[in-house]
């Protein structure tokens, strides 16, 4: 059995026009597109981090002659194309 429990809010009118646009883009009903948000907002934060996935990517490459990398200034100016 499904309850629902009835509330009246205040929302600005912009916003509100906002949202039923929004519902109107995915045909579906403004009440959807509210629950969707606050279920979204009011998921657990640790939930959020489990679906992160770093993707490491290695790139082969070899240093430049001249290039020492020990030399701050002198690297950022070789990147930037000042020597």
């Amino acid at each position: 059995m499904l309850l629902c429990m009835r509330t009246t809010i205040d929302i600005n009118d912009e916003l509100f026009r906002r949202l039923k646009r929004r519902a109107a883009d995915e045909r579906t009903t403004v009440r959807a597109v509210v629950e969707g948000a606050l279920r979204a907002l009011l998921e657990p934060r640790a939930r959020a981090r489990q679906t992160y996935a770093l993707t490491w990517r290695t790139e082969r490459g070899r240093l430049q002659p001249g290039v020492d990398l020990d030399d701050r200034n002198t690297l950022i100016d070789l990147m930037e194309g000042r020597r």
